[in-house]
């Protein structure tokens, strides 16, 4: 999707756009005062104090038709500059333009004026307010001045604009795409997951069938875990502050975590993190060089506190559950190890169709080492050697700047989503730092102690996000071994006792294979309980008559499709446990 931000000719634009829809606003409500309106990556948007007024939804089509009339005029657009001292007195009533006025330099200052309105700014803008009549208002909301909800609330609109009016029709179409991909969206029309702002902004909850789809996805990476010889563990949700001072977290970190709680003479925290448990775990016992490499994994509640404003349903919130693991290797074992999770990554995106990602070396940024640990000679060795062992691999990789952990480099593997920007999915970070300062050993072959290496992996990221991933990936449509209900039974008619018993029996078979069934036998019509099986995503409703009673057979409808195929029971049976156990991502 378009960035409206990077593209100069879009910005200068849905600059002027905004100047337009705060003229038109200002002759619907005229005590309209306006604080900014700057050009976004999604458009446009104003800030705007109406009083006691509030736009709803029932406003923007007046809101708009206003736009259109003021662009049809086709007013030009006019450059001015004014001293501070005119600029004052110009906005002498406003106290929103004297804010910002202040808090500019002196000398002259710009302003831009079409007809009745002239608003500060810095432009560049178009020259003809009729240049920006392709436009669009997207969506409002209410907004704290400046952020601080101590402040009154101002209202926000946001909008679109385009040189076409055939882009901006093609743009609408992406956005109704990506609404519904919203995994939000999906999640509320399958009944996966809630939010409450009584449970606390940022905590989702997980309902019956969302909690599924997250046991199947643990289910699935703890098992490639155990394969590769992982050993997994469980550590508590807080640690005290001294464990993040003893690792570094609290001087790097501690911004982004929640406030500490006093209790009888210690300070607690809600860990942001699991690698600090994890060192203690391995220094719990003496181990040997023999004993490593040594992965300790965990399906780990953290919770970190973000912005209330990058918060988004599963996919960026204070509570998630990383799929976190630390590897204590020897040197001579990071080249080998750190192949072993890429090879797992890499076998994870294929299992769940993923292939649109690249990857990233993200590296510290020299010029500003505050947020790092204090090691050149560490970032020097860990950098070259997580260099190195990429380049031998073949990885093909991109370098970023400032971008590592604080205590040291790491390959991030990032994803498109289908909408949105994109974000990291995968990681593993190479640290030489965390067993220093946590005094790890092991007893290497010549009987000396030695300090391991740890590689910090999640291959599933946030089992949170990852939901939220696949959700937007397959609108929800997901394969049927992940489906939360697999299978719906529908008997045609629901006061007919034979068929309700056939019905019932279909559900026993399918239990037994440890199939996700439903029995839909309330008295709504069929037509109406097929589209809701439709709306929640089950992969295969099953719709039993007379005919399939009499022939023990089941007729199904894919999810999607209009088509029924009738196959006898059995076989049914049979092939839809061969597709759950090898997971595959076609139906039958």
């Amino acid at each position: 999707m378009v960035n409206f931000k990077e593209d100069e000719q879009l910005s200068v634009l849905n600059h002027s756009c905004a100047h337009l829809m705060a003229q038109a606003i200002r002759h619907l409500y005229p005590q309209a005062k306006f604080w900014v309106g700057p050009v976004v990556a999604e458009g446009f948007y104003y800030d705007i104090d109406l009083g006691d007024d509030v736009i709803r939804d029932e406003d923007i089509p007046a809101i708009e038709k206003e736009m259109k009339k003021v662009a049809k005029s086709g007013k030009k657009i006019i450059r001015k500059e004014i001293s501070k001292e005119e600029a004052m007195e110009m906005f002498k009533d406003d106290e929103y333009k004297l804010d910002l006025i202040s808090h500019l330099e002196d000398g002259n200052i710009t302003c831009y004026e079409q007809g009745d309105f002239t608003d500060l700014c810095r432009g560049p803008h178009v020259d003809n307010v009729k240049l920006c009549r392709n436009f669009k208002l997207i969506k409002h909301s209410g907004v704290y001045w400046k952020g601080d909800s101590n402040n009154r609330v101002l209202q926000r609109i946001y909008g679109v604009c385009f040189p076409t009016p055939e882009e901006l029709e093609e743009h609408l179409k992406l956005l109704e795409e990506a609404k519904e991909r919203d995994h939000r969206k999906i999640g509320k029309d399958m009944q996966l997951f809630m939010v409450d702002d009584l449970v606390g902004r940022g905590l989702p909850m997980f309902l019956p069938k969302g909690y599924t789809i997250w046991q199947e996805l643990e289910n699935y990476i703890k098992e490639k875990e155990r394969k590769a010889g992982y050993l997994h563990v469980m550590t508590p949700c807080v640690g005290t502050v001294n464990l993040y001072k003893t690792s570094g977290h609290w001087d790097h970190y501690k911004e982004n975590m929640f406030p500490p709680m006093e209790m009888e003479g210690e300070s607690f925290v809600l860990r942001p993190m699991n690698c600090p448990h994890h060192m203690m775990i391995y220094a719990n016992r003496r181990h040997s060089y023999k004993d490593l490499p040594m992965r300790i994994g965990e399906i780990a509640h953290d919770f970190r506190f973000e912005a209330s404003g990058t918060l988004k349903g599963i996919e960026r919130g204070r509570h998630f559950c990383q799929n976190d693991a630390h590897l204590f290797v020897t040197p001579e074992q990071i080249k080998e190890e750190f192949s072993r999770v890429v090879d797992m990554i890499f076998s994870t995106y294929k299992d769940f169709n993923i292939t649109d990602y690249r990857c990233v070396l993200s590296l510290r940024d020299p010029e500003n080492k505050v947020k790092y640990h204090d090691d050149d000679e560490m970032w020097e060795k860990a950098e070259n050697a997580l260099r190195e062992v990429m380049n031998s691999l073949g990885i093909e990789y991109t370098e970023e700047i400032g971008e590592a952990a604080f205590y040291g480099p790491k390959l991030d593997v990032n994803v498109k989503p289908a909408i949105g920007n994109e974000y990291t999915l995968s990681t593993c970070q190479l640290d030489f730092c965390l067993p220093a300062k946590f005094q790890l050993y092991y007893i290497d072959s010549d009987g000396e102690k030695k300090t391991p290496v740890v590689l910090h992996r999640a291959i599933l990221g946030s089992l949170d996000r990852f939901m939220a991933y696949i959700l937007e990936e397959t609108k929800g449509n997901l394969p049927t071994w992940l489906a939360p209900v697999q299978v719906r039974v529908m008997p045609v008619k629901n006061d007919d006792e034979e068929l309700l018993a056939y019905a019932q029996e279909v559900c026993s078979l399918l239990e037994e294979k440890s199939v996700r069934v439903e029995l839909d036998n309330r008295s709504e019509k069929l037509g109406y309980r097929m589209r809701e099986g439709q709306i929640q995503k089950v992969p295969y409703l099953l719709v039993l008559g007379k005919n399939e009673k009499n022939d023990r057979t089941v007729s199904y409808r894919l999810h999607g499709e209009a088509e029924t195929t009738v196959l006898p029971l059995d076989e049914f049976a049979e092939k839809l446990d061969q597709q759950i156990k090898t997971k595959s991502y076609k139906k039958f």
